[in-house]
């Protein structure tokens, strides 16, 4: 009952009433990416969402579209601009994702929307994260982002599925703002944003 309908109808009012509110701020960044980064000012790149359906995020670039001699795409360490450092770590780059709230694909709060490569590399209990919506932020976001492992990532994911309340939501939104203003877990200890998932070990689904 909440999932499908109340936290359908706050997603729709809330994302409506955040693009025409922010929608001079959104003008002003898509302006300041086209002029810094070039075109295309938005990233669009596929995701799977709800039971693992493919649908197309949208976010503002953060990097070049620098390549090697070989044509292949450099390091994001290479590619990330410090103006798209800027946009990250104030989560300005996310902001586009409020089209994809009003269209359905996505909710302000639930596991974040990962690589379509990722899909087959689930074991049983992650591919639960796909239960409910994707979200602009989740319990994982809000508990570690990139800075923990993807193993825990996971477990924090499928927690929120299992767990889903309005209250809950209300605690992850609170939270995230936090997040926000302290610019935690913007990237992991190794990496520019977040190390690539390669699946997990056994030892490690049986528990460390």
């Amino acid at each position: 009952m909440y999932q499908k309908y109340i936290k359908r109808f706050f997603d729709i009012v809330l994302s409506i009433a955040a693009i025409t509110l922010l929608s001079p701020v959104l003008i002003v960044l898509a302006i300041l990416v086209r002029v810094k980064l070039g075109s295309p000012v938005l990233f669009r790149q596929k995701r799977p969402g709800y039971h693992g359906e493919i649908f197309g995020l949208m976010k503002f670039r953060t990097m070049t579209d620098e390549r090697d001699e070989n044509g292949e795409l450099l390091p994001d360490e290479v590619r990330l601009t410090p103006f798209g450092k800027k946009l990250r770590s104030t989560s300005l780059d996310e902001l586009p994702e409020f089209f994809n709230i009003l269209k359905g694909e996505m909710s302000f709060v639930g596991p974040r929307p990962l690589l379509v490569q990722y899909l087959p590399l689930y074991n049983e209990e992650q591919a639960h994260r796909h239960d409910v919506l994707p979200g602009l932020t989740g319990w994982a976001q809000v508990n570690g982002r990139n800075a923990i492992s993807w193993e825990k990532k996971f477990e924090y994911d499928v927690y929120y599925t299992r767990n889903i309340s309005f209250l809950l939501d209300l605690k992850i939104v609170f939270m995230t703002v936090g997040r926000v203003i302290k610019r935690d877990g913007i990237s992991s200890k190794t990496h520019a944003t977040m190390e690539f998932f390669t699946g997990t070990p056994a030892d490690k689904e049986q528990g460390d």
